[in-house]
C-alpha cells in the first residue's frame, strides 16, 4: 500500500477540491472539515515518506509501472521529504486557523470554493516537490499558479479582485517563459525526464538551444519566486488576499517555487554549467543582495501590517536564493534552512495579521496600541517568529542566518555578508516597529488608534497554529542539529558530494 503514497499525496486533495464545489449541501457546509481531513492525511502520508526517505533512500514512484524516461516518475529524495512535510504541515496549520479567520474575510458562499481552491493549490504544491518529468512540473505550476489567482480574488475587497487580476497576467507571462524553456529543452535533448535531461544536457551545453531554454527558465520562474525584481505582483497579491491565503501562500509557495529553480540549476543542469557556460549563480546572487537590501527598505516604509510582511518576503526570498547560489556546503544548508525558517514563521505572521483583524480590526501599525495586554498569546508568537526570521540566536532563523554567511565567507564573497548583516539589522528596524505599539502603546511616532470594529468574532484558540509554528522554530533553534543534519544532507546530494 505504501507504494502508493506518492500518488496519494497528490491524487486525494485534488478529489476534494474537485468534490466540494459541487457537492450537495450538507457536504458543502461541511467543507473545512473535508479540508481539514484532507490536510491530515496529507500530513500522516508526507510523514511516513519522509521517515522512509530519511532512513532507507530515495523514493521513486512510476505511473502505470512505465519505467522511466518513457514514463512519468515522482521522485522522494532528502530534500523533496523535508519540501512534503514543510507543504503539509503549513498547509495542515492554516487549514485549522482558517476555520475563525475565513469567514471574517470571504463572503459565506465563497466559502466551499475557498477552501476547494487551498485543497487543489496545496496538491499542485506537493506534485511540483516530488515530480521527475520537467513537463509535468509545468503542469504542477499551472494548478498551483491557477489555485492562486483565485484564491487572492476571493476576499470582500474589490482591491482582492485587482491584485487576482494582476497576479494573473504576471503569472501567466512567467508560464509561457517556463513552457518555451520546456520545449526549446526537448528540442535539444528529445526527453522530458529529469534525470535523463541530466545526463543528455551536457553534450549539448553550448547550443543556442539550450542556452534560450535555461534562460527562459530561469526568467520564468523568477517572477514566480517573486525575486526581485520581478517581485511585483507580491506586495498586492499578499496585502489584499484573505489571511488564511496569505498565510499559505506566503509560507509555501514562492518556498516550492524556488525549489524548482533549485533543481532546474542543480538536478537538471549540473553546477559546472552555471560555472563554466552561464553565469546564472553570479546573476542571481546579484539580484538577491538587491532583494535583501530592497525588500527590508520597503517594508520599513509601510504602515499597514499585511503589506509590511508582504516586503518582508521579498527580502528574505532574497536569503534563501543568494544561499543557494554560493553553491557551496555552508550557503546550501542554511539555503534550506532559511527556507524552513521562512515558511513557518511567515504564516505565523499571517496568522497573528489575521487574528489582530479578527479581534480588534487592525490593519495599520497603530492599530496595534495596547494589543499585546489584550491578545498577549498572538503578541508572543509574533514576537517569537519576528525574531526567528530577523536571526536571533536561539531561533532557527540565527542557524539559517550563520550557515549562509559562513557560505560566503568560504566562498570569499565579503560584499554579500556584509548585505546579510545589513539585511538583518534592516529586519530588527521593522519587526520592532510592528511589535513597539503592541507592548509601549505611548511610545512611537502615532497616538492612539481607534480600530475599527472586528469584522467577526474570534475566540483565542483560533490564534493557536501561529502559536504552534513560532515556538516550533524557537524549539527547532534550540536542536538546530536536527534541521541541519537533513539540509545538510538535501545540499550534499545537490552538489554531488553524495
Amino acid at each position: 500500500m505504501t507504494q502508493h503514497f506518492p500518488a496519494l499525496l497528490v491524487v486525494l486533495p485534488m478529489l476534494a477540491a474537485a468534490l466540494l464545489p459541487f457537492s450537495p449541501g450538507p457536504l458543502r457546509r461541511a467543507s473545512w472539515a473535508v479540508a481539514l481531513v484532507s490536510a491530515m492525511v496529507s500530513m500522516a502520508l508526507a510523514s511516513v515518506l519522509a521517515f522512509e526517505t530519511f532512513s532507507s533512500g530515495q523514493v521513486s514512484y512510476w505511473f502505470g509501472g512505465w519505467a522511466p524516461p518513457r514514463g512519468i516518475e515522482y521522485v522522494i529524495d532528502p530534500l523533496g521529504a523535508l519540501m512534503l512535510l514543510l507543504v503539509a504541515l503549513i498547509t495542515l496549520a492554516v487549514t485549522v486557523y482558517s476555520r475563525q479567520a475565513a469567514p471574517a474575510e470571504v463572503p459565506a458562499e465563497r466559502l466551499p470554493y475557498l477552501y476547494a481552491g487551498m485543497l487543489l493549490f496545496s496538491s499542485g504544491l506537493t506534485g511540483m516537490v516530488i515530480t521527475g518529468d520537467i513537463f509535468n512540473l509545468y503542469v504542477f505550476i499551472e494548478i498551483t499558479s491557477l489555485a492562486s489567482y483565485a484564491l487572492v480574488a476571493a476576499g470582500r475587497r474589490r482591491e482582492a479582485l485587482l491584485a487576482g487580476y494582476n497576479y494573473l497576467i504576471l503569472g501567466t507571462i512567467a508560464a509561457t517563459f517556463i513552457l518555451l524553456g520546456i520545449g526549446y529543452l526537448y528540442t535539444a535533448t528529445g526527453t522530458l525526464n529529469m534525470a535523463d535531461l541530466r545526463e543528455r544536457l551536457p553534450q549539448v551545453y553550448q547550443t543556442s538551444t539550450v542556452l534560450t531554454a535555461f534562460a527562459f527558465l530561469m526568467v520564468g520562474l523568477s517572477i514566480k519566486t517573486a525575486l526581485f525584481p520581478l517581485h511585483i505582483w507580491l506586495p498586492d497579491a499578499y496585502t489584499h488576499a484573505p489571511s488564511p491565503v496569505s498565510a499559505l501562500m506566503a509560507a509555501t509557495g514562492t518556498k516550492v517555487g524556488i525549489y524548482a529553480m533549485i533543481r532546474v540549476i542543480f538536478t537538471i543542469f549540473k553546477p559546472e554549467f552555471n560555472l563554466s557556460t552561464v553565469p546564472m549563480t553570479a546573476i542571481l546572487a546579484l539580484l538577491s543582495c538587491a532583494a535583501i537590501i530592497y525588500g527590508a527598505l520597503m517594508a520599513i516604509a509601510q504602515q499597514n501590517i499585511k503589506r509590511m510582511l508582504a516586503y518582508s518576503s521579498v527580502s528574505q526570498i532574497g536569503y534563501i536564493i543568494l544561499g543557494a547560489v554560493i553553491a557551496n556546503q555552508s550557503g546550501m544548508t542554511g539555503s534550506l534552512l532559511h527556507m524552513i525558517n521562512h515558511a513557518l514563521m511567515k504564516a505565523a505572521l499571517f496568522m497573528c495579521a489575521g487574528f489582530f483583524f479578527m479581534r480588534a480590526g487592525a490593519e495599520k501599525l497603530a492599530d496595534l496600541r495596547g494589543l499585546g495586554r489584550r491578545m498577549p498569546l498572538a503578541a508572543a508568537a509574533l514576537t517569537a517568529a519576528a525574531c526567528s526570521i530577523t536571526g536571533i540566536p536561539l531561533t532557527i532563523g540565527f542557524i539559517s542566518k550563520w550557515h549562509i554567511a559562513l557560505g560566503a565567507v568560504e566562498a570569499g564573497l565579503w560584499p554579500a555578508v556584509v548585505v546579510i548583516l545589513a539585511g538583518s539589522g534592516l529586519t530588527a528596524v521593522y519587526f520592532w516597529k510592528l511589535i513597539e505599539p503592541l507592548y509601549f502603546p505611548d511610545h512611537g511616532e502615532a497616538g492612539e488608534a481607534a480600530p475599527r470594529a472586528a469584522a467577526e468574532p474570534a475566540t483565542g484558540w483560533a490564534i493557536l497554529p501561529a502559536a504552534v509554528l513560532a515556538a516550533l522554530g524557537v524549539a527547532l533553534g534550540f536542536a538546530a542539529h536536527l534541521p541541519a543534519l537533513g539540509a545538510g544532507k538535501a545540499a550534499a546530494l545537490l552538489l554531488g558530494k553524495l
